[in-house]
């Protein structure tokens, strides 16, 4: 598995260089699309830099192609059906389901700002459950002003006043489960006991 995973990086460079100039794109021009560096460019394309999902997911969109694509995966599933990363609201999600209604899920990027912005609480109808992969999370839900650090999770009506964001200068990485009409999902903290029941 790690041999794949290290044999599919090594191979992004030069697929990111062929990409840029079929576009006839300079690194200083991708850079301003993008906001990486030049720097970081020129070493992912060199295979001088190991590439993170936090700059590949912009590197895709600007270049148009999935992150299979990007990575040289092979096709799983339907072919038909590409997953692609969406940008909304200040964040790059990508749609882990495919079908319509119910419950949706989303991996979520949040690059920091600089200077950081001023939390605009939103409402709207629905259900949602957040749980943070990498970096922290800022999540300000009502009267609340929350971090969240790898491994926590949050879960709240949407028609709570609520806006997250980066909470430091890193990126912040999570799974988001989002209801439409207030669906929950059914969580399990641990099993049930055994045996009989307390009288």
């Amino acid at each position: 598995m790690d041999d794949d995973l290290d044999q599919a990086l090594t191979g992004v460079g030069s697929r990111l260089r062929a990409l840029r100039r079929e576009r006839e794109t300079t690194l200083a021009d991708l850079s301003a699309t993008t906001g990486i560096s030049v720097s970081t460019l020129s070493r992912l394309e060199s295979g001088a830099r190991r590439p993170t999902l936090e700059l590949l997911l912009p590197l895709a969109r600007a270049h148009g192609v999935t992150l299979d694509e990007l990575v040289g995966a092979p096709l799983t599933g339907d072919p038909r059906v590409h997953l692609r990363p969406v940008s909304r609201f200040g964040m790059t999600m990508v749609p882990l389901t495919r079908r319509a209604g119910g419950i949706q899920a989303y991996k979520l990027v949040i690059m920091p700002e600089d200077p950081p912005k001023e939390p605009d609480p939103q409402t709207h109808e629905g259900y949602e459950w957040l749980y943070v992969l990498n970096g922290r999370l800022r999540l300000v839900l009502g009267d609340h002003d929350l971090v969240l650090a790898p491994g926590e999770a949050a879960e709240f009506d949407t028609r709570v006043p609520h806006w997250f964001g980066a909470a430091d200068a890193e990126p912040v990485e999570f799974l988001s489960l989002f209801g439409r009409q207030g669906e929950r999902a059914h969580l399990r903290a641990r099993p049930k006991p055994k045996g009989p029941p307390d009288r």
